[in-house]
């Protein structure tokens, strides 16, 4: 696995207790998903922390400012991987401080094979978290510059073909710095989608790229004019 430098932010008790939930819920949602090469792009979390559980046979993590060893430095909207060669790629908070968020959309389209798997961790901006980010002027949570709303994920994934399979909302705690129990934190985030779904602090998206089918285009076969007795009988095109 590939190493690249996360947030520092997530190094304190807030960001550690986000994380190890995420890495529960990336488990969940990638058990079904099985391939040769899982793509995880951006370096949130410690080197295999959300992918730990893939089932697929190689992951690797891409990020403009990778490292380690055999790690992949990039831009995010033009990844150096071949087209349609991946069966699964893990976007966690990429999108909320990407440049150029739907071009990084496009290339994950691109080098995604038909049916290949993508999932989106990203915060609500409606939520708790949303206007705490809003009252700290956008440095909340680092390194995040701006928050997208499901909705408008999920309009964008329609436009480039996704499917969306699959969309959990969890973080339920409040967003700030507490010391908060594990059983408190297992049972806000146990009855959270219950009872204050859209206060949630953050939301997965699982989609999957589908394969535009190819309708092939008969010939229309001209049919041959009637016989009659031993004449031909006459077509539009020789009738005047």
């Amino acid at each position: 696995m590939n190493l690249s430098r996360q947030p520092p932010w997530l190094d304190t008790s807030l960001g550690a207790a986000v994380l190890e939930l995420e890495a529960r819920i990336c488990a969940d949602a990638l058990a079904d998903v099985f391939g040769f090469e899982l793509l995880q792009i951006g370096g949130w979390g410690g080197p295999g922390e959300l992918v730990a559980h893939a089932r697929t046979q190689h992951r690797c993590s891409l990020a403009p400012d990778a490292s380690g060893p055999g790690a992949i430095r990039t831009q995010f909207d033009a990844l150096p991987i071949a087209t349609a060669s991946v069966e699964a790629v893990l976007l966690p908070h990429t999108l909320e401080h990407a440049a150029h968020p739907h071009g990084l959309l496009r290339e994950v389209e691109r080098v995604l094979v038909g049916e290949g798997t993508l999932l989106v961790c990203g915060f609500n901006p409606l939520g708790p978290w949303g206007l705490r980010h809003i009252v700290s002027r956008g440095r909340f949570p680092p390194p995040a510059t701006r928050l997208l709303s499901e909705r408008r994920l999920r309009d964008w994934l329609g436009l480039l073909g996704f499917e969306v399979t699959l969309a959990q909302r969890y973080l339920f705690a409040p967003p700030w710095k507490q010391q908060m129990s594990v059983r408190t934190r297992e049972f806000l985030e146990s009855r959270g989608p219950v009872f204050a779904s859209p206060l949630a602090g953050a939301y997965l998206l699982k989609a999957r790229k589908r394969v535009r089918s190819v309708t092939p285009i008969r010939p229309v076969w001209h049919r041959a004019p009637a016989v009659v007795g031993s004449v031909a009988e006459p077509t539009s095109r020789n009738a005047a």
